[in-house]
């Protein structure tokens, strides 16, 4: 009896001791990264709120706003260019995720295998992740010029003839294309190779045991555990491409004939160009919306296809 009395305190005070202790390591912990959701909250919260209000008011951004209700978003539905966007949009990203993907498959495999060099090959890869948007603009601009670039001084030496590129209304959404999957192209092979480089050894050599070719153990083994990469590609790459900005602005400016104007570069032009500062909110709230609709439907049909998900 004595020796449960004496022990019943100590053991209260060794959990006061662990609950002070992991007191301590949270709050640490929340200290190290209040910075960080600092940071978060101002620039990256308060726009958008502010951003939220500001779509129900009519304002040039030079003086203050009168408040206009939904007037903006019905504006939005109303506005055949706004369609024209959200189609060239649309149009770019079912070009653009796909072929990202289907093209950094077969490369990402050809990275996993060892031979010398591996690494350089690797890095050649993803250096095009890392060129800034403004520097892969005007070397594209120069290879595709009509005048002089060199991919049309190749076509008339191979017998075929120039094409406008940039400058064809025709074909200018479909160099963008070109032009941004070979920019993001490094990214999704980086994402594969690492998800070729954690599938098991023993499965692999399971498959090999059981008499699977190199093709056929790709296709049954590897292929499937690739599903939960292939989720995040999509709906990474998905996102991206409805943000679509930069390489617009750098490389046509919207244009030929607004053949590449995208909903983000529409909404710049509606805020700084035409200084409809509620209208081109309302256009990044709806984006928004899209985005978000988007995302969480992608990512419920990869909980569904995915090899790892948890039941």
């Amino acid at each position: 009896m004595a020796s449960t009395a004496l022990t019943a305190p100590a053991a209260k005070n060794r959990r006061r001791r662990r609950s002070r202790r992991r007191l301590g390591e949270h709050l640490a912990g929340w200290g190290f990264v209040s910075p960080a959701i600092l940071l978060i909250g101002i620039f990256g919260m308060l726009p958008v709120l502010w951003s939220f209000w500001l779509s129900f008011q009519d304002t040039d951004l030079t003086s203050p706003g009168t408040f206009a209700g939904g007037a903006k978003y019905a504006e939005l539905v109303k506005d055949p260019m706004m369609w024209d966007a959200a189609k060239r949009s649309a149009i770019y990203t079912v070009l653009f995720v796909p072929l990202t993907m289907v093209l950094a498959l077969p490369i990402a495999v050809l990275l996993n295998q060892r031979i010398r060099g591996i690494t350089l090959y690797r890095m050649a890869v993803f250096v095009p992740l890392v060129t800034s948007t403004v520097a892969t603009g005007i070397i594209f601009n120069w290879l595709l010029n009509p005048q002089f670039g060199p991919v049309n001084a190749a076509l008339s030496k191979a017998g075929l003839p120039k094409q406008g590129f940039f400058q064809d209304p025709n074909q200018a959404l479909f160099a963008l294309v070109a032009m941004t999957v070979w920019g993001w192209l490094g990214f999704a092979v980086i994402i594969y190779l690492s998800a070729l480089q954690s599938v098991p050894k023993d499965l692999m050599e399971a498959a090999a045991l059981d008499g699977c070719g190199r093709l056929k153990a790709f296709r049954h083994v590897e292929l499937p555990l690739l599903a939960p990469a292939s989720g995040f590609l999509v709906v990474w790459l998905t996102i991206n491409s409805l943000q679509l900005f930069d390489e617009v602005y750098v490389t046509t400016k919207g244009g030929p004939l607004r053949a590449t104007t995208v909903v983000v570069y529409h909404l710049y032009n509606k805020a700084f160009v035409d200084f409809d500062g509620g209208y081109a909110a309302a256009v990044g709230c709806a984006l928004f919306l899209v985005i978000l609709l988007v995302t969480v439907a992608q990512l419920a049909i990869t909980r569904r296809t995915s090899f790892y998900e948890g039941r």
